[in-house]
């Protein structure tokens, strides 16, 4: 494919994914910025609050990544010169009315609830926990995770008891995922295990170290937009593109414009609303087939929403209480862990519980929409190429979002350097290495990638 000369190019979102976008293509060409909200950033969104006299700035969306599995996010940072700071990534689950909880991190809070030491179901959860690590792992190096098949089936198939399922492996993907317990059954199985083995969930010891950028995730975005600062469009929402062979046309409440390329930088839902009838019927297939969920989000200092005994606290807390497999997620972050805020006050981001929140501690709300990951939605992922530049019939519209494969920050960045390269830009050359993290040693595989936005 021939790399094309400086040109013209519309991004239309300004979340992770098109903020990324526009940076590896203003290197060469003109971008200009579409956003239909009032600021940058989609789920990097940070918060200032003040207790105790103090300012603290509290992240809501996006909140940690890994030095395994995001390198293409690490090399951005570490370009633009953006501070961050190891965290912790331990998992809890409790459910109070049954007076049962732990916390994976260490020996003392696996047995935080101190009867758990005596109990037996207790132990053929741990020894469940020991079996589907090894046995996944083994069937994923041999190839005998089928494509067509589930993770519930797998589990079923395989015998893992209803404590392993259900306070254990199903809550860390629902955390994981934004998603509910029954979602969790139904993702891809290879998906499913290849993902957790990547992110070392499926090993005892030898895991990522976990950071956060410090002083909230936001602080990355002046620098990251700084190339194309004079073209970035606020309060802006494209309402249509169209099309034809010599460019495309976008329509906002300013009027129409036309641009020599456009990438959607968007959700899957919201291109296939903006291109509307001038949708190709492959691209209707694809896009239509990543859907989305829309999660509630509370910012509050509640602690009720933590498990009942202090040493069970964790980074992730999963409520299990009066929830069927059905309900959405609901989790709890402890944001003083996860940003090592020194406070008094602890702070906790929780989705779909606000029910539970007591109304006087709530300092924010907020709605953040996360890919749902099927069978068809997996298909889809690989007719990237199809509807994605020069093998389509308009042969300037390209792609880039979380939702292409695993949902997360660096996968937003990794779709935008994907359709970045196609025109001609890359990644900056990677900055000198910084030195190797000390693995981390745990009793139980911790949280896993937490960007929760």
């Amino acid at each position: 494919m021939s790399v094309p000369g400086s040109q013209r190019i519309a991004v239309i979102g300004g979340g992770i994914s098109g903020m990324a976008e526009a940076f590896y293509l203003s290197a060469r060409h003109e971008v200009t910025l579409f956003e239909a909200a009032p600021r940058l950033g989609g789920h990097t969104a940070t918060v200032d609050v003040t207790a105790g006299g103090e300012r603290h700035a509290v992240d809501t969306g996006f909140i940690v990544f890994n030095d395994w599995t995001y390198p293409h996010f690490t090399r951005l940072l570490e370009t633009l010169g953006v501070a961050t700071q190891p965290t912790e990534m331990s998992f809890s689950v409790h459910e109070t009315e049954r007076d049962f909880e732990y916390n994976g991190h260490t020996p003392g809070s696996l047995f935080a609830q101190r009867r758990n030491l005596v109990s037996p179901g207790f132990y053929r959860l741990l020894a469940d926990i020991v079996r589907f690590n090894r046995r996944a792992t083994r069937d994923l190096q041999a190839g005998r995770l089928a494509d067509g098949m589930t993770l519930g089936d797998y589990l079923d198939r395989q015998g893992y008891g209803e404590a392993f399922q259900r306070r254990y492996l199903l809550p860390m993907g629902a955390a994981i995922w934004s998603a509910s317990l029954d979602d969790l059954r139904g993702f891809p199985l290879a998906f499913f295990v290849r993902f957790f083995r990547n992110h070392g969930l499926l090993n005892l010891v030898n895991r990522p170290q976990w950071y956060t950028v410090a002083g909230g995730s936001r602080a990355y975005i002046p620098a990251l937009t700084a190339p194309y600062a004079e073209r970035i469009r606020l309060n802006a929402p494209v309402a249509a593109v169209t099309r034809d062979a010599t460019g495309v046309e976008l329509e906002t409440h300013g009027g129409r414009e036309r641009f020599d390329r456009v990438v959607f930088g968007c959700h899957a839902d919201q291109t296939l609303a903006i291109l509307g009838a001038d949708a190709t019927a492959a691209e209707r297939e694809v896009l239509g087939a990543m859907p989305y969920q829309d999660n509630e989000v509370v910012l509050h200092t509640d602690t009720r929403l933590l498990p009942r005994r202090r040493r069970a606290w964790a980074s992730w807390n999963y409520r299990l209480d009066r929830r069927d497999a059905g309900d959405a997620v609901s989790v709890t972050y402890n944001m003083n862990i996860l940003q090592r805020l020194h406070a008094d006050t602890t702070f906790c981001v929780t989705l779909n519980d606000s029910q539970s929140i007591d109304p006087t501690t709530v300092l924010g709300r907020f709605t953040y929409a996360h890919p749902r990951f099927t069978l068809d939605g997996q298909a889809a992922q690989a007719r990237h190429d199809e509807i994605c530049g020069a093998r389509t019939s308009h042969g300037r519209t390209h792609f880039c979002g979380a939702y292409w494969r695993n949902g997360f920050h660096e996968d937003g960045v990794w779709s935008a350097l994907r359709v970045a390269r196609k025109l001609g830009c890359d990644e900056p050359a990677a900055p000198p290495a910084p030195p190797t993290a000390i693995p981390a040693h745990h009793l139980l595989p911790d949280a896993g990638p937490g960007d929760m936005g």
